[in-house]
């Protein structure tokens, strides 16, 4: 796995199983599940060199606390196989998870993250060859350790992850859990019947088989590249009241004044023929815990421990010329106004019926496969919840943990997260174009700033 600056050798493969024997059993997945394509996600955490532990004791509190983690996590050490109506359906067998061991000859403080291409893709994050979930652990030159894992989408969304990325290193330190155990009642995602659902979602999600075929990557093609920045709090809170109108006393969120910013700048990076004419569009990925639940607590609190998918990817689409033209707040508007429709229990459990009429036709956000033809797409994903400086196996919180999520769709994708170092600064995971990547680097270098070992403190690793 050489390549870039550095070489990284796994020393040792093993699976890793749950430390209690599972009955084996199939587990649907829901209307929601079904929704996703089959792609994979990507997480990892960098940790410094601990004081008072070698790799190997690390590793065997890795390998002990997962097992105990499977337990109750049992998708995760499952198989996805086809049922007879060819949907997929998850086996839950005990398959376990794919466990590797490396070494990096790169120290911390110089691998480069905010080129994760170089540095993370098919380095740090292990590629998932089998089952639901993969783990890679890498020892750096410097004893600085990654911990790395790649899972199935479509058995989780990134509030599942996050509860069993906590759940996981709170065992590892023997500490009571601070997360609900989760819940896979799949009854809580039902179809209605009789079904019903709003024809805007006829917009928003279509079958598989309406779609043209992908693309062959062409010479000249811009293609998807993946970037790490920081934003800092002072610009999101620039950016906040620049996207406030003075005539609207209801103020944006930082999510929707950074996100329409995003969608200037990819509108004004497009430069193909007729460009001003063309659609941009820009969805965002919504969860449905606290819609579906909304006025029920006996329902929000089952919910909130559910683990799998429940995500919808409402989206606006604008000329490019208005969205070069119009002000932050007019753009930040259009984003408040197409979420509006999508942030109810109504709009979820139409979804839920929406699948259902169409199973067992796989189906898909239409906005994942939008991009290039008649103009560019992207998606914003909030990471705010994202529990990095709760992931700490017993040596200390991570100087940085970020999702890598290059989803193989033709419209981009960008994720959020809290900073680890400084209270109200964002890290900001890019999957855009060349062309985009560039266009935001020169026109927004003072607000999208390169994710450096400085800025993460890293100089003191060794």
């Amino acid at each position: 796995m050489g390549g870039g600056d550095f070489t990284v050798t796994v020393s040792r493969k093993e699976v890793v199983a749950a430390v209690l024997p599972v009955q084996e059993y199939w587990l649907p997945l829901s209307n929601l599940d079904l929704l996703l394509p089959p792609v994979d996600v990507g997480v990892f955490f960098c940790y410094k060199k601990p004081h008072d532990l070698t790799f190997g004791s690390m590793i065997g509190v890795l390998k002990e606390a997962l097992a105990q983690a499977l337990v109750s996590y049992y998708p995760f050490g499952g198989e996805v196989l086809s049922n007879s109506a060819g949907e997929p359906e998850l086996l839950c067998n005990n398959r376990g998870v794919d466990f590797m061991e490396a070494y990096a000859d790169v120290q911390l403080q110089n691998l480069n993250l905010y080129n994760p291409d170089e540095s993370i893709e098919s380095k740090l994050v292990p590629k998932k060859k089998h089952g639901v979930l993969s783990v890679q652990v890498t020892e750096l030159k410097c004893g600085g350790v990654v911990v790395a894992c790649t899972f199935d989408h479509r058995i989780a969304d990134a509030y599942s992850a996050n509860m069993f990325l906590v759940s996981w290193a709170e065992m590892a330190q023997s500490k009571p859990l601070s997360v609900l155990l989760p819940s896979f009642r799949r009854s809580l995602l039902n179809a209605r019947r009789p079904g019903s659902y709003d024809p805007s979602l006829d917009d928003m999600y279509v079958p598989m088989s309406t779609l043209p075929p992908p693309k062959a990557p062409q010479s000249g093609d811009d293609l998807l590249i993946n970037r790490l920045y920081y934003v800092t709090a002072e610009q999101l809170s620039l950016l906040q009241s620049l996207a406030t109108s003075k005539s609207n006393p209801c103020k944006r969120t930082k999510l929707e004044s950074l996100s329409a910013f995003l969608w200037k700048m990819v509108a004004k990076s497009a430069v193909t023929e007729n460009a001003n004419q063309k659609i941009c569009r820009m969805g965002t990925v919504v969860d449905g815990r606290k819609r579906l639940s909304s006025g029920d607590e006996v329902k929000a609190a089952m919910m909130a421990s559910y683990f799998g998918n429940v995500l919808s990817i409402p989206f606006g689409k604008k000329t490019i010329n208005e969205l070069k033209e119009k002000p932050l707040s007019w753009v930040a508007d259009a984003i408040h106004e197409y979420l509006e429709g999508a942030v109810t229990k109504e709009h979820f459990l139409g979804l839920i019926d929406w699948v259902e009429a169409h199973r067992p036709e796989p189906a898909l956000a239409k906005i994942y496969s939008s991009g290039s033809r008649d103009g560019p797409a992207f998606v914003v994903s909030s990471g705010q919840r994202f529990p990095a400086s709760r992931v700490d196996f017993g040596w200390g919180m991570p100087a940085l943990g970020s999702y890598h999520f290059p989803w193989g769709g033709e419209a981009g994708y960008v994720m959020p997260m809290p900073s680890p170092v400084r209270d109200g600064d964002w890290v900001v995971y890019m999957h855009l174009s060349v062309g985009q990547i560039e266009w935001i680097e020169t026109e927004a270098a003072h607000i999208f700033r390169p994710l450096s070992s400085e800025y993460l403190n890293l100089s003191n690793s060794d």
